[in-house]
Formats: C-alpha cells, structure tokens, sequence
C-alpha cells in the first residue's frame, strides 16, 4: 500500500478536515485529495463514506472551501472524500494549454489514446486505487458509499454510480454534463481521450448506458440551475430525463430558477444533498 502524506490536518466541527497525497501505481504520479473525517470518527465509529467529484478547472481544495459541507456532515456522521480532478504535472503534451483537456479535466475516464494514456486513467484511479487507500487510512465503511458531483463531476458521478451501483449506492449531482457524446465539452474530452470510436464512449455517458439497459434501484437527484450559462450548449438535463423516463430509471430533476453554475449554488442546496445521501447510507 502507498505511502500517505498528511499535507495538513485542521480542527473543524469537532472533526478532521485533512489534505492528503499519496504517490499513485496508476496514474504514475503524485495524487491530491481531502477527508473530512465527521467527529464520530474521531471517536473511533466506522462511519459511511460520500464522494464528491469536482468539476473542470478544480481541485480538492475547490468542493472542501466553498461548498459549506462539513458542519452537516458532522451532524449526520458522513465521512467526505474529494479526490483531485486529474493528475498534475504529468508532463503530457498539451495538458496545460485548454482548461477542459488534460490538467483539470481528467473526465474520469481511463484514457485509451496517446499521449493521455499512461497517466489519464482516472476512472480506475477513483474506482479501485483510492477506495483500497481510504479503507486503510480512514475509518470508513466501504459498504456504505455514496457519491455526487458537478458539473464535469456531475458526470462522472453518474457514470460512476450507474456502473457501479453496488458500490455507490446513492448518487446525486449539481449541473451535471449529462450527455458528453452530445456537448462540447465531452466531444472534445473523449475524442482525445478515447479516439474517434463513438462506441468507446457509450460507457461514459450517463444517457447512453440508459439507453444500453444500465440502471439502478436509487433515485438520481439532479439540481440544476435555471440560470447556468451552459445549460442549454453543455449540459442538456433534458436529454438524462427523456433516457430516464424511457429507461424506467427513478430521476428527480428539480429546476432552480436564477441559479448559475457556481458554489453559491452548491452550497445552497448542499443540505438537501447530504441528507438525500444520509437517508440511505446511515439508515
């Protein structure tokens, strides 16, 4: 197992609010991510564990700063994970000139295509390398996981849930990419990041594994803002409720006038999240 580094460990609602790295077998460099560990499990109580996957341009530091989780967190005994959004500084060609390709915007998706990927493998990295750390450094209960997102994360959470429901029981996101093969931004994403196979994409795109029979027992809770900048062109939940509906998969999508994209958003409806999650997780 990995060494952990403890970059740094503050009092925070009566819990641990840390940031850590560790140097990773599959991304091939140094990974970032914060634990809020909730004051039950400084007190020695396995305790459920809830992903949040950040969104383009992000860090773990973005979510853990400005979402305002911890203090609800702490109250309901969820232990929060933010893992990075991509690897840093791994000296691919490219990854810094765009902010929806490369550093930032890893997609979580494992990268099939030069030069991306030996070290854009993401997906394997969230799924399989980073829950092993967290079981051995952290007092969580791997058999209760959640998992939410925004944005770039919505999507990834999504996905992430829709393949792995036994895994993720709960899911929720903020202002997901809820059709990748269909914007901008996920065309651009997985054209590099997977070739021109438009099949090969199908497996990451929440409306397309509805399509392809993939659903789950859990209600998706979507918040979307009424007044996001990139509704209409990138986001598209119009597109995830008609593959809901026609897939027989429960979907709760809750329009938010005036709302843009930002965590001022976020942290509005954060509560309701977390409870969402919490129903299920510390029943």
């Amino acid at each position: 197992m990995p060494e952990l580094t403890i970059n740094s460990q503050q009092r925070c609602f009566d819990g641990t609010q840390g940031f850590y790295s560790h140097q990773s077998e599959i991304t091939g460099g140094t990974m970032n991510f914060a634990v809020f560990q909730p004051p039950q499990a400084r007190q020695g109580a396995s305790v459920p564990l809830l992903i949040f996957l950040s969104g383009l341009t992000c860090s773990e530091e973005n979510f853990t700063v400005k979402a305002g989780a911890q203090r609800l967190a702490a109250e309901l005994g969820l232990m929060l994970l933010v893992p990075d959004t991509s690897p840093r500084g791994a000296a691919v060609a490219g990854e810094d000139e765009s902010y929806d390709l490369g550093t930032g915007a890893g997609f979580y998706v494992d990268a099939t295509q030069e030069p991306w990927s030996p070290s854009y493998r993401m997906y394997s990295y969230i799924t399989e390398e980073l829950p092993m750390l967290i079981a051995e450094h952290f007092p969580a209960d791997m058999a209760r996981q959640g998992i939410f997102g925004h944005s770039m994360g919505g999507h990834g959470a999504l996905t992430l849930h829709l393949k792995n429901p036994d895994v993720y029981r709960t899911v929720s996101a903020f202002s997901p990419i809820c059709a990748p093969m269909r914007c901008p931004w996920g065309e651009k994403a997985l054209n590099a990041y997977l070739g021109t196979d438009r099949d090969t994409w199908r497996p990451y795109d929440a409306c397309a594994l509805l399509e392809d029979g993939v659903k789950s027992e859990a209600v998706l809770l979507i918040d979307q803002g009424a007044g996001d900048a990139f509704l209409e062109e990138q986001l598209q939940p119009q597109l995830l409720a008609a593959a809901c509906q026609a897939a027989g998969q429960e979907i709760e999508l809750r329009m938010q006038p005036d709302y843009d994209h930002s965590y001022y958003f976020i942290a509005t409806f954060m509560e309701e999240h977390l409870r969402h999650h919490a129903r299920v997780l510390s029943a």
